[in-house]
């Protein structure tokens, strides 16, 4: 069961799992323009979902992960952050971080992403907490997920499967 601040919630769609080919989705970027899966070809993509980067475990999960990836060039592999946040407040916070490369999708528009991929909670419009690695067939070979979404994610799991993978 999922929750939100100790509340259960209702997620939206089925959820993807390990072993999933996922479906292309619409975003969009900080400048309000329409962002695909499609668009990104890597051979790996991390996609971390966080419900706010207005929040500080969202905050910590999103420089975290960007930081430490961002220095791995042994993979090519692309960190992909989905909020529902508007792209203004997601913009404001790239601005002040001050973090070069690293891609902020909103799905807050369309919520393509969130109900393909199942985690979209009905109750508060929010994403919930997840990761997804996805090879270049963009099938689902690593994913981890919380239950209270106001807890962390495992960093030190999903920073050890990525360095496993296959490097160029």
């Amino acid at each position: 069961m999922k929750t939100f601040k100790g509340k259960p919630v209702t997620l939206v769609g089925e959820q993807v799992k390990v072993g999933d080919k996922v479906s292309d989705f619409k975003v969009v970027n900080i400048n309000f323009e329409p962002t695909h899966l499609s668009d990104f070809k890597n051979e790996y993509i991390l996609i971390s979902v966080i419900p706010s980067l207005d929040t500080a475990v969202c905050d910590l999960q999103t420089k975290t992960i960007n930081e430490e990836l961002l220095k791995n060039d042994k993979i090519d592999i692309k960190v992909i952050t989905i909020s529902n946040d508007l792209p203004f407040a997601q913009n404001r916070w790239a601005n002040d971080e001050e973090l070069e490369g690293v891609t902020i999708l909103s799905d807050y528009l369309h919520g393509d992403f969130g109900q393909k991929f199942g985690v979209l909670m009905k109750e508060n419009k929010l994403l919930a907490r997840v990761f997804y690695v996805l090879n270049k067939k963009r099938e689902v070979i690593f994913m981890l997920d919380v239950n209270e979404q106001g807890q962390h994610l495992d960093y030190d799991k999903l920073l050890n499967f990525i360095n496993e993978l296959p490097g160029k």
